[in-house]
């Protein structure tokens, strides 16, 4: 079992943060996913049709990221939000590129709603999981470079394991020692919003949707949620 904690301190400085977590238990990664198929390609229909537009930095949702980079030293126009930089691909190509059924489902998901997400196979992690200040000693390696070694600077929020950290800059990118393969089976998916009072709403219909999405495919699924009020759950 793994514990995500919320810190005292990320809390403090952003008393609104509201996050889902979505596990999967038993994942089958190797199978086809037409729910998933279906949905990426609903999405990209609507944009050639004109009907629906990927949220861009003018969007309150994508702003108060941008606001909350800044707050940590961390320029989001050079470092994107992850849900920035995947609607600003999907503007652009037209198109969501394809990972594997996990990955493109929690995509889809997130532009969709335009909430950032991510996702850690929990078999790679070590210990439990705090999203808290960097203390500027902790490694990064990002996702697709295993040779690189980063050092966030200390104040940025980051996921983090006993081993290093998970997730950079909040959300900007996930590290590859917890990336989610075909293989990955015990997966934690998370969803965030820093205005829980103004967009829980659609934090809890985005997790919703993931959870259907994912559980034709899993042998469990579960949603929990934190906040200052409730800062841990279990994965």
């Amino acid at each position: 079992m793994t514990v995500l904690r919320l810190a005292p301190a990320v809390a403090d400085a952003f008393p609104d943060t509201l996050i889902a977590l979505v596990t999967a238990t038993g994942l089958r990664g190797r199978e086809p996913w037409p729910g998933t198929a279906a949905a990426l390609e609903a999405l990209e229909r609507q944009l050639t049709l004109g009907t629906w537009q990927p949220a861009d930095e003018t969007d309150p949702r994508i702003e108060a990221w941008h606001t909350a980079y800044r707050s940590f030293g961390t320029n989001p126009r050079r470092t994107r939000p992850s849900v920035d930089a995947l609607g600003r691909r999907l503007a652009k190509k037209g198109a969501l590129p394809r990972v594997n059924p996990a990955v493109d489902t929690y995509n889809a998901v997130s532009v969709r709603h335009g909430l950032p997400a991510g996702a850690f196979d929990l078999d790679q992690v070590t210990g439990d999981i705090d999203v808290r200040h960097a203390d500027g000693t902790e490694e990064f390696t990002p996702l697709g470079e295993p040779g690189t070694v980063e050092r966030p600077r200390p104040g940025e929020v980051v996921y983090a394991d006993a081993t290093g950290v998970l997730t950079r800059h909040w959300n900007h990118r996930d590290a590859h020692r917890t990336r989610v393969t075909e293989d990955s089976t015990h997966v934690a998916f998370l969803l965030e919003t820093l205005h829980g009072p103004r967009d829980g709403h659609l934090l809890k219909a985005a997790a919703e949707e993931l959870r259907d999405l994912l559980a034709p495919h899993a042998a469990r699924t579960a949603v929990h949620y934190l906040s200052p009020e409730q800062p841990q759950a279990t994965a």
